[in-house]
């Protein structure tokens, strides 16, 4: 599903190049569950951004699904970033001016869907996180961890290849971080490729490979023991 050869990702902090990942190789099998591990500044987040196509590699091929998605165009970046991949972020980014079934139908309105069928898939991807009941509310209406979970709903409901979740329990208390990554096992259940960035170790317990990183270097990928199910 994914698969980076050589990978190096350069940035310019006044007269100085900073390399940020180093010749990084790897790949992640269709219907993974893995999480990307290290401290601020290891270069997961460039990663991510990298693999969600929001930033291009300096050097180095990029291959999704078997297409090298390097060299393409920004407006084919983002068709593909719209239907074949799905976000999740720690902040939400939910719309606090739309209703909670706005929110998730938002990425088939550019996807150019149809009404009818917008409402129909957005009440299904409601109905897998378990919030049929909160679709006429707003953001501001709802807790941390039903946040989170209309952020994973508006995820899946293009049925995306992968799902990139950058920190997604960052910002809840322990009951509700679990209720995410028990959403995600679900997913990952029903095939979905999933790809983690998370900081604590009993989030990364719950998927099955663990990535870590250090100075943009990969230092260890190794399957997960003792994983935790829910």
């Amino acid at each position: 599903m994914i698969e980076l050869i050589d990978v190096v990702k350069e940035y310019e902090v006044g007269k100085e190049r900073f390399r940020a990942l180093k010749n990084i190789s790897l790949k992640i099998k269709a219907g993974e569950f893995t999480s990307i591990m290290g401290p601020s500044g290891s270069g997961k987040s460039t990663l991510m951004n990298i693999l969600g196509l929001l930033d291009r590699a300096t050097i180095g091929s990029y291959y999704l699904d078997g297409r090298d998605v390097s060299k393409l165009s920004d407006k084919e970046r983002a068709f593909i970033r719209n239907r074949e991949i799905g976000f999740v972020f720690q902040a939400f980014n939910l719309i606090p001016r739309m209703t909670v079934l706005d929110n998730v139908m938002l990425p088939m309105v550019y996807a150019r869907i149809p009404g009818k069928m917008r409402r129909e898939k957005a009440l299904e991807a409601l109905a897998k996180v378990g919030l049929l009941h909160r679709i006429k509310h707003y953001p501001n209406e709802i807790s941390g961890g039903e946040k989170q979970r209309v952020a994973i709903a508006r995820a899946i409901v293009n049925t995306p290849k992968v799902i990139l979740a950058d920190e997604p329990t960052g910002n809840l208390d322990s009951k509700s971080s679990e209720e995410i990554m028990k959403i995600f096992q679900k997913l990952n259940d029903e095939g979905v490729t999933i790809v983690v960035v998370t900081h604590e170790p009993d989030i990364a317990q719950h998927t099955k490979r663990i990535i870590r990183f250090r100075d943009g270097q990969i230092i260890s990928d190794e399957p997960v023991v003792n994983r935790i199910v829910l």
